[in-house]
């Protein structure tokens, strides 16, 4: 798994490479884009909505809800990474914070509309997935809504099938969600539903 160090020189090939992998429809970005409209489009049905990003990166995403007065607030471990998306948001809040540490619950001031998180929570194992889920409901409004795209499979079964289809790619060091494993131990603190978008991704929506 790269460190923050590993992502600051990753900074300005990031969105390349993303889309060198999306356009060949190949693991691990396949579906990147249409995985960020979905997010998009559901926040886009609310005005002025209040957003954290968790894992912001560049802004890819953040940073077309910032044009429509979504008041933006955001979480990355790269500086450089934050860097960049603070040019394109100069009003957002955007803190350097690892979330292996959890979420840095004193700098959470308030409560927001939706949570987002892209390409970013499979650097967890599914335990430490549950338990920062479960800190970022805490900081949820009521009807408010978790918005998770990232690699995602409905079943083992389809992560297998990936994982030999792309033995010399794949990344032993990070955890992918499977929906049927991880939707179990959710059950009882929050709704949780999934959209598969491509083979190797998809969405998740969870609110209370």
């Amino acid at each position: 798994m790269l460190n923050n160090q590993g992502f600051d020189l990753w900074a300005d090939e990031y969105d390349k490479t993303v889309q060198i992998s999306e356009d060949k429809n190949q693991y691990p970005f396949a579906g990147y884009k249409k995985i960020l409209n979905a997010i998009y489009n559901e926040i886009m049905q609310h005005k002025h909505a209040k957003v954290l990003d968790i894992g912001i990166g560049t802004g890819v995403l953040s940073s077309k809800l910032y044009e429509y007065d979504h008041l933006i607030d955001g979480i990355d471990f790269s500086p450089k990474m934050i860097s960049i998306a603070q040019s394109k948001m100069p009003s957002a809040t955007i803190i350097e914070w690892d979330i292996s540490k959890g979420l840095p619950k004193e700098r959470m001031k308030n409560e927001y509309d939706f949570i987002v998180s892209t390409y970013t929570l499979h650097h967890l194992t599914d335990n430490e997935k549950i338990t920062f889920i479960t800190d970022l409901l805490s900081v949820l409004t009521d009807n408010g809504k978790i918005l998770i795209g990232d690699i995602a499979f409905a079943g083992r079964e389809e992560l297998e099938q990936c994982k030999q289809d792309n033995q010399q790619n794949w990344d032993d060091d990070e955890f992918y969600f499977v929906y049927n494993e991880i939707k179990t131990p959710l059950e009882h603190i929050c709704k949780c539903e999934f959209e598969p978008i491509s083979h190797c991704g998809g969405v998740f929506i969870i609110s209370k």
